[in-house]
Order: structure tokens, then C-alpha cells, then sequence
């Protein structure tokens, strides 16, 4: 036999661990919170903020888009806004493509909306990315049901194109205040 824990005695350690480390954050001093608040928030809008004004100057039609995205896939580890980012693309992906593809063959009415929102969401279920399911919805609705001049696969292809603008954003402000925290919180040599 091997010495080393199953899968499953590692998973619950995992746990464990996850289930500790929220009861610390639970239990740190309203102060202690509101400066990762206050971090967080800051982070967003950096995000946010970049991601706008690329879009602005890029000229997108709107580049509201690309800094509700970087908001939407932010968070306090770049990991974690990788693993967003990632479910935020696929599903913008999927639902641009489903929404085009719907409005081509069913139309501009509600039961075509309805079917491409089934669609959307069932592809990613079906490919393996039910995470993304959800922003594939989001992204079809968007498509569908948000007023625009233009043709759809335009509209398309530029909300595709401001969602990865505020991806890139998120992901590299997160990159750069993780070194930041690294480099503050160093211990002394």
C-alpha cells in the first residue's frame, strides 16, 4: 500500500482548510476588512477604468462593456481572476456566436430569444464549462434584447471584443498588486 492520503482525505483537508480560513476572515477586526474592502474596490477600478478608456480610445461602440467586465471578472488573487476571465470569454463566446446564430435563422422575437438562451447555456453544459453557462445567457440577452444600430454579427464580434478588453485589463492590474502585496508584505531581511 502507498503512504500517501487518498483523494478523498486530501479533499477534506482542502475543506478544512477553506472552512478555517473563512472562520478567520469571519473574525478579523472591522478595520482589517474594510482595508481589503478598500484594496478590492480599488483593484475594480483600475480594472474598470482602464478598460474604459482603451475602449474609448479604441472606439468601441460602447465601452461600458469592457469595464463591466473587468468589474464582473476581478478578484483578489490573479488565479481566481484567471478562472473568471476564462468562464467570462467562453460564455461571451458562446453567447455571441448563439445570439448571431439565433437572430440569423429565428429572427428578432421572443421565442427566438428563448430558444438562444436554452441554447447558450446547453452548449457550455455540453462542452464542460457549465461555469460559463451563465455568462453565456448573459451575453446572448445582450445581443438579442439591448438596443443597437448595426448589424448583429457586428454587434457581436465588438461586445467579444470589449469582454476580452476588460479581461486583459482585470488580469494585468491584478498581476501588478499581487507584486505590490508581495513586496509589501516581504519579511525583512
Amino acid at each position: 500500500m502507498s503512504d500517501q492520503p487518498s483523494l478523498r482525505d486530501n479533499l477534506r483537508r482542502l475543506f478544512d482548510v477553506q472552512q478555517g480560513m473563512a472562520f478567520v476572515y469571519r473574525h478579523l477586526p472591522w478595520t482589517h476588512r474594510l482595508v481589503q474592502g478598500a484594496w478590492f474596490a480599488l483593484l475594480a477600478l483600475l480594472a474598470a477604468s482602464t478598460a474604459y478608456g482603451l475602449g474609448l480610445l479604441l472606439h468601441t461602440q460602447q465601452a461600458f462593456w469592457a469595464a463591466l467586465t473587468a468589474i464582473a471578472v476581478t478578484q483578489q488573487t490573479y488565479l481566481d481572476t484567471r478562472s473568471s476571465s476564462r468562464d467570462q470569454i467562453i460564455g461571451a463566446l458562446v453567447g455571441g456566436v448563439t445570439g448571431f446564430g439565433t437572430t440569423l435563422l429565428l429572427g428578432e422575437d421572443y421565442t427566438a430569444y428563448a430558444i438562444g438562451i436554452v441554447v447558450a447555456i446547453s452548449s457550455c453544459w455540453l462542452l464542460g464549462v457549465g461555469s460559463a453557462g451563465r455568462l453565456s445567457g448573459t451575453t446572448t440577452t445582450i445581443i438579442m434584447l439591448v438596443p443597437h444600430t448595426g448589424s448583429f454579427w457586428l454587434i457581436a464580434l465588438t461586445r467579444v471584443g470589449e469582454v476580452a478588453l476588460g479581461i486583459g485589463c482585470s488580469l494585468a492590474v491584478v498581476a501588478v498588486a499581487e507584486r505590490v502585496q508581495r513586496w509589501w508584505v516581504r519579511p525583512a531581511d
